[in-house]
């Protein structure tokens, strides 16, 4: 099937290399709308729903190849080539950020900047590493998941939105309980038992990191790790809190990105 299709891939904008936006678990590229928007006014923007998620095609999700990030972030090069248009600036929210290390690290040529919102390589606390979260605290959501999905997206919204953002907890609810139950208890898996710090440590790629000051899933921990562990990036913590900045507080997310973006077009 044609990739394009496949991952209902937009454009919008014109001008400069492509800014490639990719969306985090339980969301689909509407969630950009804030941030894509404004700055599609200013160069070229493209969005895409992963397999699963949005309008891509449920037909072309494949258990095995999905079963891992790497079978993320091969869809994603082959946007990247779908698109045919160069080196692209990659903006990944969440689990897609680690999507699009994986990617940088096996095609970097592909990838002119990373741009990473909240990123976190492991959620599970290790030897060395704190990543928020014991394993049985991860084993106990992913078996809420398993058994009421509903229910799962009502208890993890305020963390994810931070407290007091109701309208915004709702839409993410709403966008959780629409994905196929079987690709989302497999993407939850994916997102929440994967260990990429290896792949964190192989970037090349300029990359700005993006935070919020108050996150319960990528604690600031997390986020210094992330930073020492690329040794090509820059760290900005956003004064907010929860987990989608670009819902939240999209303004302080352009904010963030616009001198990025001016460092690319100007070389």
């Amino acid at each position: 099937m044609d990739v394009l299709s496949r991952n209902n891939v937009t454009v919008v904008g014109e001008g400069g290399p492509p800014v490639l936006f990719a969306h985090g678990f339980g969301c689909d590229q509407s969630m950009w709308r804030h941030v894509a928007r404004p700055l599609s006014e200013r160069g070229k923007v493209v969005l895409f729903d992963h397999v699963g998620a949005g309008a891509s095609d449920l037909s072309t999700y494949d258990t095995s190849r999905h079963s891992t990030l790497n079978g993320y972030a091969e869809d994603l090069i082959e946007i990247c080539e779908a698109l045919g248009q160069g080196p692209v600036v990659f903006v990944g929210h969440s689990v897609s950020a680690t999507s699009g290390v994986v990617a940088a690290t096996l095609r970097p040529e592909l990838f002119q900047q990373l741009a990473l919102v909240c990123p976190s390589p492991r959620y599970i606390d290790a030897p060395g590493y704190a990543g928020g979260f014991a394993e049985d605290d991860i084993l106990e959501l992913l078996d809420l998941m398993d058994k009421n999905q509903v229910e799962w997206a009502q208890g993890v919204s305020p963390l994810v939105m931070g407290e007091g953002r109701e309208e915004d907890e709702d839409e993410w609810r709403r966008s959780v309980c629409r994905l196929d139950p079987e690709i989302a208890k497999q993407f939850a898996r994916v997102t929440f038992l994967s260990d990429n710090r290896d792949d964190y440590r192989r970037v090349r790629t300029p990359t700005l990191l993006i935070e919020c000051q108050e996150d319960a899933l990528a604690p600031p921990a997390v986020g210094e790790w992330v930073h020492a562990a690329i040794s090509e990036s820059r760290r900005i913590v956003l004064p907010t809190s929860g987990h989608c900045p670009h819902m939240s507080a999209p303004e302080a997310v352009i904010a963030a990105l616009t001198p990025f973006l001016a460092e690319t077009r100007a070389a």
